[in-house]
């Protein structure tokens, strides 16, 4: 299926405004969880566009340069470790992602979200399991997403230092279980969570 098939599919159906929307940092154990909702021109290509975690930071940052000077419409929304905490991860999420839908100017008329839960929008929308990787609305999103936090989280690496955030991100890598045994959780620390062994994570909810 071409990358396109989803948004021609909402073309043909008298759509003209189509945002794909996705999350970088769900799950992370440190830092907020950023959604971006992004409107592409009509039959507009970008060489290399794909699923976010499938490029190098270098083709992130060119691609996100590129979907600026192109995109119709960009939203950004952000939920912190408190908001996570207080209502759980996934609702979290789809707060961050009804956010960024908010922000589009001008708004869209539909809506291909990454996943398999659907935010709360005013707007016909479809969810789209492995979206990032068959979407180039959500592909675009997705790299929109994960450069904004990548550059938060590394901005965050100079307030604490000892976490490491600067190489992980705020992802659980043993070098960031280790930083949290010895120096315990900072501020921007999520709490609804538990390490298990071999750098696996049990939310709770």
């Amino acid at each position: 299926m071409a990358m396109n098939a989803f948004e021609l599919a909402c073309q043909q159906n008298g759509y003209k405004q189509i945002a794909g929307i996705d999350e970088a940092g769900r799950g992370a154990l440190a830092g907020p969880v950023i959604a971006a909702a992004v409107v592409l021109p009509i039959n507009c290509t970008l060489n290399g566009l794909n699923d976010s975690k499938k490029l190098s930071a270098k083709q992130r940052d060119r691609l996100f340069d590129e979907i600026h000077s192109i995109a119709v419409s960009i939203g950004v929304g952000s939920m912190d470790h408190q908001v996570i905490d207080r209502v759980n991860i996934l609702n979290a999420t789809l707060l961050a992602m009804q956010e960024s839908v908010e922000k589009l100017t001008p708004q869209p008329d539909y809506v291909l979200v990454d996943g398999v839960h659907l935010p709360q929008v005013d707007f016909p929308s479809r969810a789209i399991p492995k979206g990032d990787s068959r979407s180039y609305s959500i592909a675009a999103a997705s790299i929109i997403a994960k450069t904004t936090r990548d550059r938060l989280m590394i901005e965050l690496d100079r307030t604490y230092p000892n976490y490491g955030f600067l190489k992980h991100k705020g992802y659980p890598t043993s070098q960031h279980r280790q930083a949290i045994a010895e120096f315990g959780a900072s501020d921007i620390h999520r709490h609804t969570f538990k390490l298990l062994p071999d750098d696996q994570i049990e939310l709770c909810f």
